[in-house]
């Protein structure tokens, strides 16, 4: 008498509306965490921008008053 069971859990088990439910709630968040992962290792993509203008201290604010602005 061959009786199919999972690893873990019944057969029958694995084919419930509950079971996939999980499965694919597992999954999805797996695929959330593994882009929220890969956008903290690339690096940060910014513009050039020239700092000319407003952007840009008309003052030193070093401890050395003498240093170039």
């Amino acid at each position: 008498m061959i009786v199919g069971t999972g690893i873990l859990l019944p057969a029958e088990w694995l084919q419930t509306e509950w079971f996939s439910v999980l499965a694919t709630f597992v999954a999805i968040n797996t695929l959330i965490y593994v882009v929220l992962g890969v956008i903290k290792i690339i690096p940060k993509f910014r513009l050039r921008r020239s700092y000319t203008g407003a952007s840009r201290r008309s003052e030193t604010r070093s401890i050395h008053p003498d240093a170039p602005v």
